[in-house]
C-alpha cells in the first residue's frame, strides 16, 4: 500500500506521515513549505521523518529519507500545479491519497484571499482531477469546523446546515466538500472528508492560541483574549486526530466499498472546554500566570465549537482519549525543549 499525504510538512500532516511510517506503510509526501509562518518549523518537522535540509531549503526535486529509507519520499510541490501533479500520479501508483495540504487560518484569509483560493480551491480541483485519472481508491481530505459558521445548534453536527460561512476560509473548506460530492456522484471517486476541530500538540502551527499563549506567557508578554474569554473549544490532541485519520485510512478496500460512496464526519474531542479553563492549564503547566489582554470578538470567529463524533464512533470506533491537561502538558514540554526555553 502506498500513500500521498499532502501538507506533509504541516502540523498535522507530519504527524500522519510519522504514524503511517510506524505501520510500515510506504509514503509520499508533498508540500510547497510557503512562507505563511516559521518554514523552520516545516522543515524540523520533515527533519523528524529523515529528509534533511540542503542549504536554505528542501530541493525542489525529490528526497529520500535517511530515516526510513525508501519508505517515506518527499517532494516539495505546490497542490495547483498542474503539471507536475499528473506526473507524480503517474509515477508513484498510489492507491489511497490524504490531502491536508490548505491554506490555514481564519483571521489570515481577510487580509491574503487570493492564497485560499489558489490553493484550497485550484489546488483541491488539481488533485481531484488526478484521482479521478489514476483510479485512487480511496481520497481522504481536510474540511474544518469553521464550516458550521455560526450555527448554534451544540454539538455540532454533520446534519446541521452549513450554508453560511462567515470567513473565506470556510467558505473554501466548504466547496471543498461540494467539489468531493460531484467527483464521487459523477466519476465514482471514494471521498471522506474530516471536519477538524481545533487541533493543538506539539509541533503545532505558531498561529494557534496554545502557540501564542506559550509563546507570549514566557516572554513575559500580555496574551490576546478575544471575546473577553467568553468562548469554548473542541480543543483535540493531535494524537487522537491522527488515530482518526489512520482508521479511515487504513480500513480495507473491500469493508469501505460497503459505506456511501461519499462521507463527511467530525473529528473532535467530543467536548468543549472553556477558553479560561485551557489557558490555566497552559499557566499550570508553565509555572507562571498570564497577563490578559481581554479583546472583543474578532471577525470570522464564533464562540464555541463542540463536535458530535457518533457517527466516527460507530462507523471506525474512534474513541478520542487525551485529557486536556496530558495534551497540554505534552506541548509546552516540546515548546521549552525546541525553543531551548
Amino acid at each position: 500500500m502506498k500513500i500521498l499525504v499532502t501538507g506533509a510538512a504541516g502540523f498535522i500532516g507530519y504527524h500522519l506521515c510519522e504514524a503511517l511510517l510506524k505501520r510500515d506503510i510506504e509514503v509520499v509526501g508533498i508540500d510547497s513549505i510557503n512562507d505563511y509562518y516559521d518554514q523552520n518549523l516545516k522543515f524540523g518537522r520533515l527533519s523528524q521523518l529523515g529528509i534533511e535540509k540542503i542549504g536554505a531549503r528542501v530541493p525542489l526535486r525529490r528526497c529520500t529519507s535517511t530515516k526510513h529509507g525508501s519508505k517515506f519520499k518527499f517532494v516539495r510541490m505546490n497542490l495547483e500545479d498542474r503539471q507536475e501533479l499528473p506526473k507524480l500520479f503517474e509515477q508513484e501508483e498510489f492507491r489511497v491519497v490524504c490531502n491536508l495540504a490548505a491554506q490555514a487560518g481564519v483571521r489570515y484569509s481577510l487580509e491574503n484571499p487570493s492564497a485560499y483560493i489558489d490553493s484550497n480551491i485550484v489546488g483541491f480541483v488539481n488533485l481531484l482531477e488526478c484521482c479521478r485519472h489514476y483510479k485512487i481508491e480511496h481520497l481522504v481530505y481536510a474540511s474544518s469546523s469553521s464550516v458550521y459558521g455560526l450555527n448554534d445548534k451544540i454539538p455540532f453536527s454533520t446534519t446541521d446546515n452549513v450554508d453560511h460561512p462567515i470567513s473565506l476560509y470556510a467558505a473554501s473548506k466548504k466547496s471543498n466538500e461540494l467539489m468531493a460530492h460531484t467527483y464521487s456522484h459523477l466519476f465514482g471517486l471514494p471521498t471522506t472528508g474530516l471536519r477538524f476541530f481545533t487541533v493543538y500538540g506539539p509541533w503545532g502551527r505558531p498561529d494557534m492560541a496554545i502557540f501564542l499563549f506559550t509563546k507570549a506567557i514566557l516572554d513575559n508578554k500580555p496574551i490576546n483574549v478575544f471575546n473577553h474569554g467568553e468562548m469554548e473549544r473542541d480543543f483535540t490532541y493531535v494524537n487522537d486526530i491522527v488515530d482518526g485519520v489512520e482508521r479511515i485510512l487504513m480500513e480495507p478496500n473491500d469493508k469501505r466499498k460497503q459505506r456511501p460512496i461519499y462521507n463527511i464526519y467530525n473529528i473532535g474531542n467530543n467536548k468543549a472546554i472553556k477558553l479560561t479553563d485551557f489557558i490555566e492549564s497552559i499557566e499550570h503547566n508553565l509555572g507562571k500566570t498570564a497577563v490578559k489582554n481581554m479583546l472583543p470578538m474578532q471577525p470570522g470567529d464564533v464562540t464555541r465549537t463542540w463536535a458530535n463524533v457518533d457517527n466516527l464512533i460507530q462507523d471506525y470506533n474512534y474513541s478520542p482519549d487525551t485529557d486536556i491537561s496530558v495534551g497540554v502538558k505534552s506541548f509546552t514540554d516540546w515548546y521549552c525543549q525546541h525553543y531551548k526555553v
